[in-house]
């Protein structure tokens, strides 16, 4: 299955965005998601913009990925007029680190030469443990990535084969201690929970293991499986069953549980670190609704309300990029009340979630509800802001949805 885009409206060919965002847009923070579309194989759950390139193709094509970024990243600077630097960026896939990192290297200069990396900049680097080593990592480092995040997925065997990864259970944590010996000092690991054939013992096993391992920071996340995977048609035949929603919260709870002990804190609903210096900025910026400009095939964008979308295939989006056009696929501006839903969808996720007076009308009716239902923090709405209880958390989205009903 090919991801699919949304619809929307055309995008213009030149990429400008209209005056009144660029309005809005002066002085705010700016980041930039870079999408590596290829992987060593594909995951049967994954439903992302992913392809497997053709044996000894890779090189070739991240010299070619390299040129086309730089130029959609010049024609970022010739829209966004160079107000403002780049604060965080997020190479991702796909997996990036299956490029030389003189490749990712010659991209981040890039963004350097044509938008500015400010000071400090967090720059996060997506890598499969088995497609890195120790001087790999190294070299990541010295081409200006900071910050590293490892998909661990499972400790258990199994599990790992019914998500279809390659990598042995022990490499994970491998790879964290080659990842600080490379002078990494900020490094994630990712988790997945809810997999067919997972237990409870499964997913504690898994936490322990993370935990043990020492990240910065550690991302929790249920599987969802998408119509069209490889997975879903496995469901459909009856080879695969899906976890229920108790399940789900209850290894989120699990989870929670276990991370707090250790000393990490949740920072957004799928994500704990021990400390600021922990967090991945980047993702913030998503969730506090910045700015941001994707890069790549498939990349999506967001500047004051306007939201836009590149071209899928690799192909079209080189070509487009390097003939100066923007590769943009589609865009869509975002009304007043479509903004306001999106800012409570979002704040909800963060710790101190959305504040009284930003909620719908008739909300604080519905918040006596939620309270009684124990899935919000009373003395957090005492102090007037909705932040929802660990009970809540896993509900976001249908919390949402009583708010607004």
């Amino acid at each position: 299955m090919s991801p699919r885009l949304p619809e929307g409206d055309p995008a213009p060919d030149d990429g400008r965005l209209p005056a009144a965002a660029l309005a809005e847009r002066r002085g705010r923070p700016l980041s930039v998601y870079v999408h590596v579309p290829w992987c060593a194989s594909r995951c049967g759950y994954c439903d992302f913009n992913t392809y497997v390139p053709p044996d000894g193709a890779l090189d070739g094509l991240g010299q070619r990925f390299a040129a086309a970024a730089d130029a959609e990243l010049a024609l970022a600077a010739r829209v966004l007029g160079g107000d403002a630097p780049v604060t965080t960026v997020f190479l991702g896939g796909g997996t990036p680190s299956l490029l030389d990192p003189a490749i990712l290297g010659r991209v981040l200069a890039a963004i350097d030469r044509h938008l500015g990396l400010a000071p400090g900049a967090e720059v996060t680097c997506e890598c499969n443990p088995e497609s890195v080593d120790g001087d790999r990592l190294a070299r990541l480092r010295d081409a200006g990535v900071t910050r590293i995040s490892f998909g661990m997925q499972s400790a258990r065997a199994h599990v790992l084969r019914s998500l279809e990864r390659a990598h042995d259970p022990a490499r994970p944590p491998a790879a964290v201690a080659e990842a600080r010996a490379a002078g990494f000092d900020a490094v994630g690991l990712d988790l997945i929970y809810g997999a067919d054939g997972e237990r409870d013992e499964d997913w504690q096993a898994s936490l322990a293991a993370a935990i043990e391992a020492g990240p910065d920071s550690v991302s929790a996340y249920a599987l969802t499986v998408e119509p069209g995977t490889r997975y879903a048609a496995l469901v459909d035949r009856g080879v695969r069953r899906l976890s229920d929603d108790e399940t789900l919260g209850r290894r989120y709870a699990i989870a929670d549980r276990a991370l707090a002990a250790a000393g990490y804190r949740w920072y957004e609903l799928s994500n704990w670190a021990r400390d600021a210096a922990g967090v991945c900025r980047h993702n913030l910026a998503y969730w506090r609704g910045e700015d941001w400009w994707g890069v790549g095939p498939g990349a999506h964008s967001h500047v004051a309300g306007v939201r836009w979308w590149n071209v899928l295939r690799p192909a079209a989006w080189m070509e487009r990029a390097q003939a100066g056009r923007s590769p943009a696929a589609g865009r869509e501006t975002l009304d007043r009340g479509a903004r306001a839903l999106e800012a409570l969808m979002t704040g909800i996720r963060l710790p101190e979630g959305v504040a009284a007076e930003r909620l719908p009308s008739g909300a604080p009716e519905r918040v006596a509800e939620l309270l009684e239902d124990g899935v919000v923090e009373p003395a957090a709405w005492a102090a007037g802001r909705l932040v929802l209880a660990r009970r809540g958390r896993p509900l976001a989205d249908a919390v949402v949805r009583r708010l607004v009903a």
